[in-house]
């Protein structure tokens, strides 16, 4: 029997996670919650999502526009096994109340504090900690890519700090109303939370951030300065560790990607679900040097899509469903397209 899951939001992050809740074997996509209808609420209802309306909100417009309603988030916290929480930013903590009261573990997302959850989520960082809790944060996107990357350089070579300047996309592209339009905006204070969201997960790394915003809806890159504790004999060493791990995707000089874009454009080339998502942390073979026992590299963040991996994966530990993060983040990869790591 496979376990129901439900989705409150269908925005940038919960139509992405319904999407990969609903292509997964051992789980059941039961609906999805929504505020107000949009166009996002009219493809799913094309996908034969059943859409469900917050408690309180007016359901007259989702009528008015042909749109189907199941009926109100409370049926659907009924009809499910656990909820995953894609409302807009801060509002998680607000639903967190009545998730308790409905008896549901909850996951939330990183635009949330830390303090909302019992455990913030990494799954190559910390699968275990989430198992049976009934509160789990799946941390931002920023913080995912540099859990990720820690996971690795940590067990390989231990890590003494780190340094990470995020230059950070000014708004995801529906996101008309954000800018800067021609600037760049550094982001205070300094250093920047992301570090300390970090810590949520390892709190013994030393690791401080700053970030800057830049005129662009594509991506984040990380420019980053590690010091290991036992430096590998080679830069080819560590890529071979990113290549061996799942959720990492390394460009080479001669397939020509020189940014962003052609990242997004490889995407969009590879896409099954008809976005162009690139999930895993981008690193370029050109792009990592080691001077002595400091690693340095750029990575790139697809802010719209990296967390969903995580928060399956999430689902998998807080249910039982999963044996060990390998087994669940191997089927968790399969199911949405994302290519096995290299022997």
């Amino acid at each position: 029997m496979r376990a129901r899951i439900a989705v409150n939001g269908y925005g940038t992050i919960g139509k992405r996670v319904a999407d990969a809740v609903a292509r997964q074997p051992d789980l059941e996509l039961v609906g999805v919650a929504k505020t107000r209808p949009s166009f996002e609420a009219q493809t799913a209802q094309a996908r034969g999502i059943p859409i469900f309306v917050a408690d309180g909100a007016n359901v007259d417009p989702f009528r008015s526009a042909g749109i189907p309603v199941a009926g109100r988030t409370s049926d659907l916290l009924n009809a499910a096994d656990l909820v995953v929480d894609c409302a807009p930013e801060k509002i998680g903590k607000e639903n967190a109340v009545k998730y308790k009261e409905a008896g549901k573990p909850a996951i939330f997302q990183g635009g949330e504090k830390a303090e909302v959850a019992e455990v913030s989520f990494n799954a190559l960082a910390n699968f275990d900690a989430a198992r049976g809790r009934q509160r789990v944060r799946v941390v931002s996107c920023n913080t995912t890519g540099l859990a990720r990357a820690a996971s690795v350089l940590r067990s390989a070579y231990g890590v003494e700090e780190w340094e990470a300047t995020m230059v950070r996309r000014a708004g995801d592209p529906a996101e008309t109303d954000r800018g800067p339009i021609d600037g760049i905006l550094p982001t205070f204070p300094i250093p920047s939370h992301h570090g300390a969201d970090v810590r949520s997960i390892f709190p013994d790394l030393t690791i401080a951030t700053a970030a800057v915003v830049v005129p662009t809806t594509l991506m984040h890159v990380h420019v980053n300065r590690v010091r290991l504790a036992r430096p590998p004999a080679t830069v080819a060493e560590v890529l071979d560790r990113f290549r061996a791990t799942p959720r990492f995707h390394i460009f080479r000089a001669w397939e020509h990607v020189d940014g962003t874009p052609q990242v997004m454009e490889y995407g969009r080339d590879r896409s099954p679900s008809g976005r162009p998502d690139v999930m895993e942390n981008v690193l370029w073979e050109q792009g990592i040097r080691l001077e002595g026992r400091d690693l340095h590299f750029f990575q790139a963040i697809h802010q719209e899509s990296i967390v969903v991996p995580e928060n399956i994966d999430a689902i998998r530990a807080m249910l039982g469903l999963a044996p060990d993060a390998a087994t669940s983040i191997a089927r968790t990869d399969e199911a949405l397209g994302i290519p096995r790591p290299a022997k």
